[in-house]
């Protein structure tokens, strides 16, 4: 074989690969759209229910201490600033 051909040959199979990958990655999209489509067409949406964090007084921390070290915090900010 000469040159041109083995180019020629080359060329037909690079294209005939491309074209493959083409095709085979166009219909991937395609049933992947159409999946997507379905399942969100025929799934509930769940309900979500906010969650709540807890106060500090839902944790059980006495309001005796709270109150102390608010004082301690005030006491330190009036001797330090």
């Amino acid at each position: 074989m000469d040159i041109g051909a083995l180019l020629t040959t080359a060329g037909n199979l690079m294209l005939t690969g491309m074209i493959g990958v083409f095709v085979f990655l166009s219909l991937l999209i395609g049933f992947v759209t159409l999946m997507s489509k379905l399942v969100s067409h025929f799934s509930q949406p769940e309900l979500v229910t906010p969650t709540r964090t807890p106060s500090l007084k839902a944790q059980g921390v006495p309001s005796e201490h709270i109150a102390a070290i608010s004082a301690a915090i005030a006491q330190y900010k009036t001797n330090n600033i």
